[in-house]
């Protein structure tokens, strides 16, 4: 079968190479030649394991094609990025280039996916975009000629081309045949269940599923703060209320950040403002989170004339390379706008600095031993495997914030009170 991804990035391209390794001929559609040109060439650096061998494999063989532009295909899946705006709607404007690109090469029968991230009635209305291009491709009831549905990506990073396959998937389609056609090119791949249902329950779903994410966290963090404030150590508070069989509070951290979980729930605020107002709340709590673990970070600071910060960890969530939407970077951003102060980075799974952070005089990518041996304040931020125990190569003259915003001076041994 002829498929055409569009979109190459942290889902699109896995998925491409999954299909191809699956036997499809696929085609991988960009916008950007520096990613044409790398998978060309089949330079690929810090991907997810497995994948840069994957897609270069896949690329050689001829199964996958990089390209600038659609060609015609039985499938078309677009997997492009759905970013929030400032004034916190989605920003469709990928998903609509993507399926008008694709309306000069549809044909009937053919099947359009849209595995990106999007409000709730996007499908529909994609497909009454591809019809207004392409009346040709109506019934005489003005039904779609073609098939629409709407299938959540739901993987984590470092782990997507597992979990590709792995997981239980939500297929939606605008019709009981786009639902059916879609579900059975997806049978062809996945071993986890496929679940069928309508567009608009499987595009509410994956905001359902992330909504209920960060509103756990929102409560952990919330937690955590209570707890610095009254003097609690919250990993102990929250391991001993877990005990209860039917308690399970998630562990809290500087905020929440990654592509999914800080993005999608305000799609649904965006659609229903006011009925979704524990769900504002739950972003609130969470972005608040990340201010006050700054906040603690310059407190730990004020005794030092030019203080000297390491912030060990950028990424999202320990072991990874993403850098998107995250807390760290954001903090590490602000320590770096500060009036005195040096930055020092330490993440072990990138070997430069993202903008805005790379542009900064003051701020520097290094090893830990360097970090450690000048810093005044350690902030871990990001719990890396290569961090574990770090609190006890902390120098007596040295402050240690950790995730929680908890201030130690020096080495922490167990069972020590916190200030």
């Amino acid at each position: 079968m002829n498929v055409c991804v569009l979109g190459l990035g942290y889902i699109g391209l896995p998925f491409a190479a999954l299909l191809a390794r699956h036997g499809h001929s696929v085609r991988g559609v960009d916008t950007s030649e520096s990613v044409l040109r790398a998978l060309r060439l089949g330079n690929l650096p810090g991907l997810e394991p497995s994948l840069g061998a994957l897609a270069r494999e896949c690329v050689s063989s001829g199964r996958l094609v990089p390209s600038g532009s659609v060609s015609r295909a039985d499938v078309f899946i677009v997997a492009v990025p759905t970013p929030v705006r400032e004034v916190r709607k989605a920003d469709l404007s990928f998903v609509e280039q993507a399926v008008d690109s694709i309306s000069p090469f549809l044909e009937a029968g053919n099947l359009l996916v849209i595995e990106s991230t999007v409000p709730v009635g996007t499908t529909e209305k994609m497909a009454s975009r591809l019809l207004e291009k392409r009346p040709d491709l109506a019934s005489p009831e003005g039904r779609p000629l073609f098939f629409a549905a709407h299938c959540p990506e739901r993987v984590l990073p470092g782990k997507i081309l597992e979990e590709l396959v792995e997981v239980d998937r939500v297929v939606g389609g605008i019709d009981p045949e786009s639902t059916e056609k879609a579900a059975s090119f997806y049978r062809g791949f996945v071993r986890g269940a496929v679940h069928t249902t309508d567009a608009r329950t499987a595009e509410m779903c994956k905001l359902v599923e992330n909504a209920s994410r960060d509103a756990s966290i929102a409560f952990a963090n919330e937690i955590s703060m209570l707890c610095v404030k009254w003097g609690i150590d919250p990993e102990a508070l929250i391991g001993l209320a877990n005990r209860h069989p039917r308690v399970r509070i998630m562990e809290p951290g500087p905020g929440v950040g990654g592509h999914c979980i800080p993005v999608d729930p305000w799609f649904l605020v965006a659609s229903a403002p006011e009925d979704t107002a524990l769900i504002q709340a739950a972003r609130k709590t969470n972005e608040r989170k990340t201010e006050w673990v700054l906040e603690r970070i310059k407190k730990a600071a004020c005794r030092f004339e030019n203080p000297v910060f390491a912030c060990l960890g950028l990424a999202y969530k320990p072991n990874v390379n993403d850098l998107r939407e995250s807390p760290a970077v954001k903090i590490a951003g602000k320590l770096c706008s500060m009036k005195n102060g040096e930055v020092r980075i330490v993440e072990p799974n990138i070997d430069r600095l993202c903008p805005p952070l790379s542009a900064l005089p003051n701020c520097r990518l290094v090893s830990l031993e360097e970090a450690l041996k000048e810093a005044n304040v350690v902030a871990l931020l990001t719990r890396h495997r290569e961090f574990e125990g770090i609190e006890r190569r902390i120098s007596a003259e040295t402050l240690f914030v950790d995730p929680n915003g908890i201030i130690r001076a020096g080495t922490r041994k167990a069972g020590e009170a916190t200030p």
